[in-house]
């Protein structure tokens, strides 16, 4: 797979500055890498300023780069494609050039296919995967080796699951959503009610409502809903290893990633940005365009927009533990200095008298 730089920089909206009187739209390119790595027919890019002087070692034939960085080309070595945003110029030229193999090619001979499923036209399905009874697939989705799809779940058009993936009971997954391996969805959330010491299992009777151009990363766990479901909108993109408790809604666009977790019955709103090893307790609401920085930990609702930051940085272990003995006096001095304010304000006042 090849692209000349004349219907790459048409793609990405880039202006081509061409180092080869008039050649460099012709130039062919077949793969994209990073500056330092880059050879005679790929194609490189720059988004982070602080990779500028890689510039001057780049063996690419063409790099996709801001306007202020053009004066950093030694000589015009290369082709330059021109845009403001050269990452978002990068993620198109990926997707042009992916060379992912497909999660699955044609209905492989071992798959367990229950009666009453409904196929699209198009269906891939994976070597050992089991479907069952009342499921629903639609055109062009591709289902790895592996995988478990429960009863009366749909699949939306265009959608892919990779390897060992489980699909539970009723789970109902949108259009263009793509699953990483090993993930489950529509699992029982974590529902018990104690009597005397004794856990009695609460039933999990909702399910999972997955939308549109979701996409899921590897070994993620969405608990289904208890008595309503759990929600993922439309664009939400998750990370690996996370987990989204029972009753969860997520409003669209949100990003998650990686290790964080959603205790049930938490809204969180649209367009957040969810740090890794953030925690978010249950049972609260978080409004839309919220950003949690790493290790956060939201223990209440938040119902304004903006920046949150919980999670103490690392030091020497010598300074952590210098500063965690005084933490704990920290009580006792907050005593002393309301004793001592008192104490001043009393004074103060017979001073004046």
């Amino acid at each position: 797979m090849s692209y000349t730089l004349a219907e790459i920089a048409d793609k990405i909206g880039a202006t081509l500055i061409d180092s080869s009187q008039g050649e460099g739209g012709k130039c062919i390119v077949s793969s994209i890498t990073t500056l330092v790595s880059a050879e005679t027919g790929q194609i490189a890019f720059l988004s982070n300023k602080k990779y500028r002087q890689q510039l001057s070692l780049t063996k690419a034939s063409a790099v996709i780069l801001a306007q202020d960085c053009l004066d950093d080309i030694p000589n015009h070595t290369f082709h330059a494609l021109v845009m403001k945003n050269p990452y978002m110029g990068y993620a198109i030229v990926a997707q042009l050039l992916d060379n992912t193999p497909a999660t699955a090619k044609e209905v492989h001979a071992s798959a367990v296919i229950a009666q009453g499923v409904t196929l699209g036209e198009n269906v891939n399905i994976g070597a050992n995967t089991v479907i069952e009874s009342g499921v629903v697939i639609s055109d062009n989705v591709s289902i790895g080796a592996g995988c478990f799809i429960g009863e009366q779940a749909r699949i939306g058009a265009n959608t892919s699951l990779w390897s060992n993936v489980s699909i539970y009971h009723r789970v109902e997954i949108g259009q263009n959503c793509l699953v990483q391996a090993n993930t489950v969805i529509g699992c029982d959330g974590f529902g018990y009610a104690n009597d005397n010491g004794q856990w009695l299992k609460i039933p999990q009777l909702g399910t999972v409502i997955i939308g549109d151009n979701v996409e899921i990363g590897a070994s993620t766990t969405i608990d289904r809903g208890a008595l309503e479901n759990t929600i993922i909108s439309n664009g939400v993109i998750l990370d690996n290893q996370i987990q989204i408790a029972h009753n969860v809604v997520i409003g669209e666009n949100t990003a998650m990633a990686a290790c964080s977790v959603i205790a049930g019955s938490s809204v969180v709103g649209k367009n957040c940005s969810i740090s890794g090893l953030v925690g978010i307790n249950g049972h609260i609401e978080i409004t839309d365009g919220c950003v949690f920085t790493g290790r956060s930990m939201v223990t209440k609702s938040i119902t304004e927009p903006g920046v949150y930051s919980s999670g103490t940085p690392v030091v020497t272990n010598k300074e952590w533990n210098k500063n965690n003995a005084r933490i704990r006096r920290l009580d006792r001095l907050t005593k002393r200095v309301i004793t001592l304010e008192k104490t001043l304000e009393k004074s103060f006042e017979n001073a004046v008298d």
